[in-house]
């Protein structure tokens, strides 16, 4: 299944802590992001090691090698409709938000966060280490 849709023009903090780094690709708002090896923002992805374990989620777009802003913690609006009291991961498709049936075997379970309404979601991530079996 596909990622959960994005608009990327409606994604906004409503609380929390943020985080600026640099990017390492060209990043938009709405991505789950990670620190590379070399501090810089990339895109997670639960089905490649090392790009699974999040550490934020992207409050503005950015082209590589420019500065860019994630919620790390807190609530913010998607921009997406999501499912209230739904749990989300990092998904597959690099920068991506789904639920856990989403992932296949071999996947990392990366949790992100639930859903307190269809457009307002609490950013809670838990790096579990877990691979799908």
């Amino acid at each position: 299944m596909a990622a959960i849709s994005i608009t990327a023009a409606n994604v906004s903090k409503n609380t929390g802590t943020t985080r600026q780094h640099n990017t390492g690709v060209a990043i938009t708002a709405g991505q789950t992001l990670y620190l590379t090896a070399s501090g810089v923002w990339g895109l997670c992805d639960a089905d490649a090691a090392g790009t699974a374990d999040c550490h934020g989620v992207a409050l503005h777009g950015a082209a590589s090698g420019q500065p860019l802003t994630a919620l790390t913690a807190g609530t913010l609006d998607l921009g997406a409709t999501l499912t209230v009291g739904a749990p989300y991961f990092v998904h597959t498709t690099a920068g991506g938000i789904g639920v856990l049936t989403e992932l296949a075997s071999g996947d990392y379970v990366t949790y992100l966060g639930t859903a307190l309404a269809a457009d307002n979601f609490e950013l809670q991530i838990h790096n579990t280490g877990a691979v799908e079996a």
